[in-house]
């Protein structure tokens, strides 16, 4: 049985959402370069290069690619052999999180008594955690901090299973369309087909943490990833909603099993800001 401290636990995560907040990955910044060099629009281009330029600036100056530094979410891959020790799991995660806004200066956006007084809860806690018990004695750590502009665009439906495929496709096309440039395109799109309502929306926004592009290993799934982004970049958003090909990024599709009379859809929209680093313990 392997044994891993709360506190170190806590240095891991406040460390990831400093560094989420201010280095995009390698994976993002490629796909941003080839569509730069692919798009046609003239105005299009103009502003993937500043969205290149910010993140050169945030990089170099140790400053927040975007002003939103999101809800943190985390996604946990715990080894069934490992012992956490010194302390509570959740609430190391949550005190990392803490320390990681406060010490890199990152807006603190989370706030308590949601439908009423609304109130900041003044260090981004408490964190959304996606924990999950995996064979192996290793903690994996992701921090995706989510910013309210592309979560808000999120949408859901329980669609007959007689529409299948075709209406799948026109409902996240539409997700997309009825979006517009409110979530700062391009984008990575998350989608999540199958499961139940919660399993759903936990696939789209899981599928956001895959590297970009990178197609299902499931060739169905891939096909329909192919014909997702093809119909997106065809509405002709482009980049922060100034027209061009470049709409998204990418399609990740993520799917699950579902009951005889469901075909549950979540999307999750993603900006270009597509920030996430992940540590194993």
């Amino acid at each position: 049985m392997k044994e891993i401290q709360a506190e170190e636990i806590t240095k891991t995560v406040a460390r990831l959402c400093e560094d989420a907040c201010l280095y995009l990955e390698e994976d993002v910044l490629a796909v941003l370069k080839r569509s730069r060099e692919q798009e046609e629009s003239e105005v299009a281009r103009h502003i993937l290069d500043q969205i290149l330029e910010n993140a050169r600036i945030a990089a170099d100056e140790g400053i927040p690619l975007c002003q939103d530094c999101g809800a943190t979410v985390v996604f946990a891959d715990l080894g069934q052999d490992v012992h956490i020790t010194g302390g509570d799991f959740n609430e190391a995660i949550s005190q990392g999180v803490r320390q990681g806004y406060d010490e890199g200066y990152l807006r603190k956006s989370m706030v308590g008594k949601p439908f009423s007084q609304r109130v900041n809860t003044k260090d981004n806690t408490p964190p959304i955690i996606h924990a999950r018990i995996v064979p192996g004695d290793q903690l994996k750590i992701i921090i995706a901090p989510k910013g309210g502009g592309s979560e808000n665009m999120s949408k859901f439906t329980v669609l007959k299973p007689a529409q299948g495929r075709q209406a799948v496709v026109d409902f996240v096309v539409q997700a997309v369309e009825d979006a517009g440039g409110n979530p700062c395109p391009p984008l990575i799109v998350g989608v999540g087909i199958g499961g139940t309502a919660e399993k759903a929306m936990g696939l789209a926004k899981r599928s956001l943490i895959r590297e970009v592009g990178q197609a299902s290993p499931d060739q169905e799934v891939a096909e329909l990833e192919a014909e997702l982004l093809k119909r997106i970049n065809a509405l002709g958003i482009g980049p922060q909603g100034f027209g061009g090909r470049t709409t998204a990024l990418a399609v990740h599709v993520e799917t699950f099993p579902s009951h005889i009379a469901s075909l549950p859809v979540a999307v999750n929209i993603q900006c270009h800001s597509a920030r996430h680093k992940e540590a194993v313990l």
